[in-house]
């Protein structure tokens, strides 16, 4: 009897959960204060009132742990590699191939990316198929107007989902066979039960694919005004995608970026009836278009914005400089005025290359001459690129200012290091070689040795919302297992289900798994779930193969939450999600994939 009162410690975690889950849910209060008031409760609570427990950990290591666990050290080494992937251009060419695809279909884009995104979570970790995937999916945002917010909770749930498919698919899973070994049940196969999976993934398919975006907010930024129209230059090259094409094909291939106003072949203008003109090396192509859609077309279609001795000067002796896009207005007092881009000679004087003009008055409707022979007016806006210090060379040389929206161009020169760092990163972890931590800590290093990533850029990459996060989850599971409160939970569940069907105790004991992985962790969800249910098999004298499988898919259906699992912060983060976003949309999926999956265990095994 005594078993079943607990501690004056466990009560007080179990309360503290409570508290700090129903603050989570109300959003009331930022989340980053919940979390660091969470684990300054527990290091006060611990300080005030030890315990001490022979093989437990005392009160300041379960309260200050999480800052030293490997999960966090994982998560921050894999957001940074993330970075890397992001500031090289790494993924351009997989975001080029997805982007074509979202734009012909936005919904066969998102069903391919599920669908790719849980095959691919079947042999790797779920966090390094997420790291994959994240930049490609921030990068079609940006591109097609797909906002993230409504495309990344369903490609996480379903790389959670093609996790859960394989012994090897999380380490949780890992942990839950080995548990279940150790304690006398044989060993399951890597595939054996793959096929339930995909039978249940398949029926939750329609709802992450239909469903699950149409409830999620869309927190993509919203701009006050329609984004700044640039007339532009392109230059071909002999490298460029249109050389030696006909000129209408290639002219309607890019029409849907930007609008055509004309081709230049030296100083004459291509005719309309010349349209079947093969492009030549130096033709120029006059367009109009947005700087997004302008940096787009310079990179699928290998197309120059500026002349080729002017882009090589801004780059010449910066190798190791990054260059940025900027867009900066042309004031009342600035030398520019009246003058031309040509004129003024900006990329002789500053090393800055100007990419396109908007003015301030539509003066060229039908354009028909370079943009760069254009005087220029108050008020109009110059597209340039160059490095951050000679950009503000020329702001304060020619009194202009520099406008929101800049951003920085792929160090490309490193893509294919960033690519083979990541990609040692993954095999490692997937082969279980080292613990993941390890391996994503070596990648970190080895990216800012080689200059992937710069020591300055790692703010931009880290996440504190993330960090606080995830140290503060791992205290509460700590307090909860350390304090015996998961224990008793454990126990008070089993009493209460002995007396049920098979049927319900399998949908019960996974429907108290995944309470205790959305609210716990992973890792306490199976020490606690999979000795209960080899106990729960047993006194009913059933085999216990179904009730643990049971337990490994409670601990994979972590949806509910963002502290459930480390994906789901990554994500929180990059689509700013609140918590309140996982419950809407989580919760239907994961009483969806109980329902399903407790129903396929009992026919399968007979139950």
């Amino acid at each position: 009897m005594l078993r079943m009162i607990p501690s004056p410690h466990a009560v007080a975690a179990l309360l503290l959960t409570i508290m700090t889950f129903v603050m989570f849910a109300t959003a009331r209060v930022r989340i980053e204060f919940i979390c660091l008031g969470l684990i300054a409760v527990l290091a006060l609570g611990f300080y005030l009132f030890p315990f001490e427990q022979a093989g437990s950990l005392t009160g300041m290591e379960v309260a200050f742990g999480g800052f030293g666990h490997e999960a966090l050290v994982a998560i921050s080494c894999l957001m940074i590699l993330g970075r890397g992937l992001v500031v090289t251009g790494a993924l351009e060419p997989a975001a080029a191939a997805l982007t074509r695809l979202w734009r012909f279909s936005r919904l066969l884009g998102l069903l391919c990316t599920l669908l790719i995104a849980a095959i691919l979570s079947m042999f790797v970790n779920d966090t390094p198929v997420l790291v994959l995937v994240l930049p490609i999916l921030l990068t079609l945002g940006t591109r097609i107007g797909a906002a993230a917010s409504k495309t990344l909770m369903p490609v996480n749930c379903a790389i959670l989902i093609g996790g859960m498919a394989t012994t090897i698919g999380t380490s949780t899973n890992i942990l839950v066979v080995s548990i279940a070994r150790d304690m006398g049940l044989p060993p399951l196969g890597v595939f054996q039960f793959a096929p339930i999976v995909a039978i249940a993934a398949a029926v939750a398919l329609p709802y992450l694919w239909f469903i699950m975006p149409r409830l999620l907010p869309d927190t993509g930024e919203t701009e006050s005004r329609a984004p700044r129209d640039f007339e532009s230059t392109l230059h071909i090259t002999a490298s460029s995608s249109g050389h030696g094409k006909p000129a209408a094909d290639f002219l309607r291939r890019i029409g849907s970026n930007v609008r055509v106003h004309a081709v230049l072949r030296g100083n004459q203008t291509l005719a309309d009836g010349d349209g079947q003109a093969l492009l030549e090396a130096g033709d120029r192509i006059l367009v109009t278009g947005t700087a997004e859609a302008l940096r787009e077309l310079q990179s699928s279609e290998k197309i120059l914005l500026a002349e080729s001795h002017v882009l090589q000067a801004v780059a010449s002796g910066h190798s190791n400089a990054d260059i940025r896009i900027a867009q900066v207005v042309v004031g009342s007092e600035s030398t520019l005025l009246g003058r031309t881009v040509r004129s003024a000679r900006i990329a002789d004087r500053y090393q800055v290359a100007v990419l396109g003009t908007m003015h301030a008055a539509d003066r060229l409707p039908a354009l028909r001459r370079s943009p760069d022979r254009s005087p220029i007016d108050v008020g109009d806006v110059l597209l340039v690129q160059g490095t951050s210090e000679h950009l503000a060379d020329l702001e304060i040389g020619e009194g202009v200012m520099a406008l929101e929206g800049g951003i920085e161009l792929p160090r490309t020169s490193k893509a294919l290091t960033a690519l083979l760092i990541m990609a040692a990163v993954v095999i490692i972890a997937a082969t279980k070689t080292l613990p993941i931590a390890i391996a994503a800590l070596a990648g970190t290093i080895a990216m800012l040795a080689a200059g992937c990533v710069k020591f300055e850029g790692l703010g931009r990459a880290l996440s504190l919302e993330v960090i606080v996060l995830v140290a503060a989850s791992i205290a509460l599971g700590r307090a909860l297992v350390e304090t015996g409160a998961a224990n008793w939970l454990g126990i008070t569940a089993a009493i209460a289900l002995q007396s049920l069907p098979p049927a319900a105790i399998i949908a019960a004991l996974m429907l108290l798994v995944t309470v205790l992985t959305n609210f716990v962790s992973n890792a306490a969800a199976a020490a606690v779930g999979t000795p209960l249910a080899v106990s729960l098999a047993s006194q009913l004298h059933l085999n216990a193969e179904p009730f643990v499988i049971a337990v490994l898919f409670g601990c994979n259906l972590c949806y509910v939450t963002p502290v459930a699992y480390q994906t789901n912060m990554l994500i929180m983060s990059a689509a700013r999600y609140q918590f309140r976003d996982f419950v809407r949309a989580g919760l239907p999926l994961a009483l969806l994939m109980i329902s399903v999956l407790a129903y396929l265990l009992v026919r399968h095994y007979g139950l």
